[in-house]
């Protein structure tokens, strides 16, 4: 009998060098780390917040077919505002039932073609806001507009480069905008702004904003004090 106890506590020795062993060879793994204590919630800075809101469809945006029948450029993309900067008007009917909720979203979330008005869908920079008839009006309406002088002010130029060869700035303020997949990437997008690489998700890590005209100061030079 004593030599059955004996045999055990071998045994449970044995499995408890081993044990110990194995833990101790997997903390020697381990890298080390600095500690975070006292995590605080980050708040999004406003202009960043929906930069990353259509990452997710990056590589699609790359390897969508771009129909040349259906396409849109420049001219369409401001025609269809009242100004440079403006909110786009609705160019089709609207059922004044469905509007708000989801209903635009059906389209404008993801986009894609729509067989009723033979155009691709625009997306959405700001889905989060469903409210649209607060910005965006139809083209035709059967009540009477108050005739006004104004005039539309001009876009900015495109390649508007700080140098040569350098990625082009972002000539708008962002409000609103953040998304820049949504005008910038995938069928719905105006050919001339159309992005090469929509794949590379982090468009501010390049591209920074200035929407100031910029005018020629001449070429510095550095004055010589004796």
């Amino acid at each position: 009998m004593k030599r059955i106890y004996i045999i055990l506590l071998l045994v449970l020795l044995m499995v408890s060098v081993i044990f110990l062993w194995g833990k101790s060879y997997k903390e020697s793994l381990r890298e080390a780390y600095v500690p975070v204590e006292n995590i605080h919630e980050v708040n999004t800075i406003p202009s960043e917040e929906g930069v990353f809101l259509r990452e997710e469809y990056a590589l699609e945006y790359e390897q969508q077919p771009i129909d040349p029948k259906h396409e849109r450029d420049l001219e369409q993309y401001y025609h269809n505002r009242a100004f440079y900067g403006g909110p786009p008007t609705i160019p089709h009917p609207v059922d004044e039932m469905n509007m708000g909720s989801k209903a635009c979203l059906k389209c404008h979330q993801n986009g894609g073609y729509v067989d009723q008005y033979k155009s691709y869908a625009p997306v959405t920079p700001h889905p989060d806001k469903i409210n649209c008839r607060q910005c965006h009006v139809p083209q035709k309406v059967n009540s009477l507009f108050v005739p006004s002088s104004w005039h539309k002010n001009q876009s900015t130029k495109i390649h508007n480069q700080a140098l040569v060869g350098s990625p082009p700035i972002i000539p708008h303020p962002i409000q609103l905008r953040e998304n820049c997949m949504a005008c910038h990437a995938g069928p719905t997008a105006p050919k001339e702004i159309r992005t090469t690489h929509p794949q590379r998700v982090n468009c501010r890590q390049c591209h920074v904003i200035n929407d100031k005209e910029q005018k020629d100061i001449g070429s510095f030079n550095r004055k010589v004090i004796n």
